[in-house]
């Protein structure tokens, strides 16, 4: 034991009834060793006909205190167990289930035994407020599409719609669109927005029958542009669940406990005859939205009930695991882009009722093969619709990236691991500007990495939508993106910070932001987060309250340092605190006292990523860097088209066929000129060709037969490439998020 000490601060050792020791195991998860002040943790593990099995774990704290701290916990174990034998009725069982779902409460709800409790937890929604570029994207959200949508696209976010008790469409946009625009909302307290959203919350309350279904339950004929059919589907409710989850969160709202209690007993007494997939597959795929609901209301009630249907829940889902060990993800068109967007968290959410390794492995080794065979430098993969492989011409759908995202962050909260959220801020701050126009009214279907013309064409997609799926407009290839792209920002800044379970607070995910949260011993503060990231390597943060009679509080600052970072610096009130290497969380634990300031350095050095036939990426910090290319944006109209009236195509008369002169990759801080404005770092909007406050000069070389092929980059040359000519020229590249056209994979030539 004392061996083990050295490298863990979580030492679990369980016990049976009657007395005697299992196992002894190792954990040595980061998040896990993070907690700061130790804790004896209280587990029922299984239970057979004659013995229960309890885990008690020494969580957190140093080395010489975890040794008596463990040695004391064995005695009480010893006392407790011996004792137990004498009274253990299955009353008494229940008391002390109770009793041991309490004692690991802190300022905020973990999860509630015997679910696995989660290193870090989500703040109530509203805690967290954007400041900076992060505000600009939420109030432009608010004036273009998001905030209007009722009225951009009344034939189904107005009152036909079936969520709202009429006869239009009956499924899956109407959830999506509120999906979004409820957190929106709420995060910018804006009581416009609140009142769009409140009629759909009351309508899904209402619609309730005795036996606990809810929302559209009739199916219509046909009618161009509409779903009107499989209206009991199990999937839109899913969407259901996780908006009335969030103004639970936002509003305490009891009606939702009470609604979702019924719909749960009833999803129980009704799937084994009507499964998952009974009216459509979707179900089958995103079934991991149904389950982290059903934890979700577990932990707010105890109902045993919810912990049978989150296995019947799993079970009736698409496996993910069988599709990882059958190597669905090493070949292309296995999978829709967005249902492995959506469900690759599966198995993670699973994990906290079955606590087998297998799970978190099967999606680590999932993003793995996705990475190889379908991987974007933006973050995403091939995905247009179906999974289409790496080729940088292949598209990546809208709905893919803000789905990515969400999942990234359950599961960042429920593992803790920095490799979630260092993918979370590649999509956040490439993908996803990219994709969507600077007024937040138009939006691409697909994107390209390397995309040199957006125009009305049909390409080499697996799927296609009279060639608009390049296009800006509104219902440019498939409608579900404009209905669903509304939750990507609002749900990025819910989950910048979280509360940990040694009642300090975490800045996991980086953006200029504000959070009020209960530290210590149930503590109110206020810390400002005053940054120019991912544009600038400094963050800044500031004590700006603590709400009780001394103005001082004790709490961990927990701090991830990102795995592209060799070495952070972390200063206290100007004085160097700690020096920090990628890929860790620092934790700060001390006093606070009001404008007390912690200053995070994370130098951001130039690194190169290797993607499609050995091409290469340009990388500083978090961003992609790619070819600045001249935008001729021109407006084009529909005619009688379910497209929408217009489209916007994009084109540029500048070169685009460069190869990058062959350069060591070791000395790219000397090959990479970067230069910093830092009058557009101060803008509120960073994120476009013009307002790019960070430029990286590289040297490259034309290569003549790399043309264009049916309206896109033609096919890759492989690197190294000995088709160039000419000299040698300086080409500028820009953030990836600030581009429309762009080479973001470059072949490698000779000097």
């Amino acid at each position: 034991l004392d061996d083990s000490l050295q490298h863990s601060r979580n030492i679990p050792v369980c016990f049976k009834l009657p007395v005697r020791f299992a196992n002894t195991q190792l954990h040595t998860d980061s998040a896990q060793r993070a907690a700061a002040v130790p804790f004896i943790q209280v587990q029922k593990s299984r239970q057979q006909e004659f013995e229960t099995v309890y885990v008690y774990s020494v969580v957190g704290g140093e080395r010489d205190t975890l040794c008596l701290f463990a040695v004391v916990c064995l005695l009480a174990a010893n006392l407790f167990t011996i004792s137990a034998q004498k009274w253990f009725t299955p009353e008494a069982e229940k008391q002390v289930d109770a009793l041991l779902s309490q004692v690991v409460e802190g300022n905020y709800k973990n999860n509630r035994y015997p679910l696995l409790r989660k290193p870090l937890m989500e703040l109530p929604l509203g805690s967290i407020k954007p400041k900076g570029w992060l505000h600009e994207m939420l109030v432009r959200q608010k004036n273009g599409a998001s905030g209007q949508m009722d009225v951009l696209y009344p034939s189904v976010m107005g009152k036909r719609n079936g969520w709202l008790g009429g006869d239009g469409d009956q499924w899956e946009r109407g959830p999506y669109w509120i999906d979004g625009l409820l957190p929106l909302a709420y995060i910018l307290d804006d009581d416009v927005l609140k009142a769009k959203v409140q009629p759909w919350i009351e309508w899904a309350l209402q619609s309730q029958r005795e036996d606990g279904f809810f929302g559209p339950e009739k199916d219509y004929p046909g009618e161009p542009g509409l779903q009107r059919d499989n209206s009991q589907d199990w999937w839109p409710r899913m969407v259901v669940l996780k908006i009335l989850q969030q103004y639970y969160s936002a509003t305490n709202d009891k009606r939702v406990v009470a609604f979702m209690t019924k719909y749960f007993r009833y999803q129980l007494n009704t799937l084994p005859q009507k499964p998952l997939g009974h009216w459509s597959s979707w179900a089958e795929f995103r079934a991991c939205d149904n389950l982290q609901a059903v934890y979700w209301l577990y932990n707010l009630t105890g109902e045993d009930f919810l912990l049978e249907l989150g296995h019947l829940l799993h079970r009736q889902s698409f496996s993910f695991i069988d599709m990882v060990d059958r190597g669905d993800l090493r070949r292309p068109c296995t999978i829709h882009c967005v249902n492995l967007a959506q469900g690759i968290k599966e198995p993670i959410i699973y994990y906290l009722q079955d606590t087998d390794r297998k799970y978190i492995d099967a999606v680590k080794e999932g993003f793995r093969d996705i990475r190889r065979f379908h991987g974007q430098p933006q973050g995403m993969y091939g995905g247009d619709e179906a999974l289409h492989g790496n080729n940088p011409t292949q598209g990546s759908e809208l709905c893919s990236a803000v789905e990515l995202m969400y999942s990234l962050e359950k599961m960042v909260e429920i593992t803790g691991d920095i490799d979630f959220a260092d993918h979370l801020e590649r999509i956040a701050f490439n993908a996803l500007p990219a994709q969507i126009s600077d007024d937040f009214m138009t939006k691409q279907y697909f994107q390209q990495p390397n995309q040199v013309m957006v125009t009305r064409h049909r390409r080499n997609f697996d799927q296609d939508h009279e060639g608009t799926d390049l296009a800006f407009g509104t219902l440019t290839g498939y409608p579900c993106c404009f209905s669903n792209m509304h939750q990507g920002w609002p749900k990025f800044t819910q989950h910048l910070w979280y509360a940990t379970p040694d009642n300090g607070i975490a800045a996991i995910v980086y953006s200029p932001s504000e959070v009020t949260a209960n530290v210590g011993d149930n503590v109110p503060v206020v810390i400002s987060e005053d940054t120019y990231y991912p544009m600038d390597h400094q963050i800044t943060f500031t004590i700006k309250e603590v709400r009780n009679k001394v103005k001082q509080v004790k709490f961990p600052f927990h701090l991830r340092v990102p795995k592209w970072c060799k070495q952070a610096e972390i200063r206290v009130n100007g004085k160097m605190e700690q020096t920090v290497k990628g890929g860790k969380i620092a934790i700060v634990d001390r006093i606070w006292k009001r404008n007390d300031k912690i200053e995070l350095y994370l130098p951001m050095e130039v690194f190169t990523s290797t993607w499609y036939e050995n091409a290469v990426s340009i990388e500083r910090g978090p961003l992609v860097y790619a070819l600045k290319m001249e935008e001729n944006w021109e407006k084009k109209e529909f005619k009688d088209s379910w497209y929408g009236s217009y489209y916007y195509q994009v084109t540029s008369s500048d070169p685009w066929n460069y190869g990058l002169v062959d350069f060591d990759r070791n000395r790219m801080n000397e090959v990479a000129q970067v230069s910093i404005n830092s009058q557009k770092q101060q803008l509120d909007f960073p994120w476009n060709q013009e307002n790019a406050p960070v430029e990286i000069k590289m040297k490259a070389r034309l290569i003549p037969t790399w043309t264009v092929y049916n309206e896109m980059a033609g096919p890759q040359p492989f690197s190294f490439c000995g088709s160039a000519e000419g000299g040698e020229q300086e080409i500028t590249l820009i953030p990836y998020g600030c581009t429309t056209l762009r080479i973001s994979e470059f072949p490698v030539v000779g000097k």
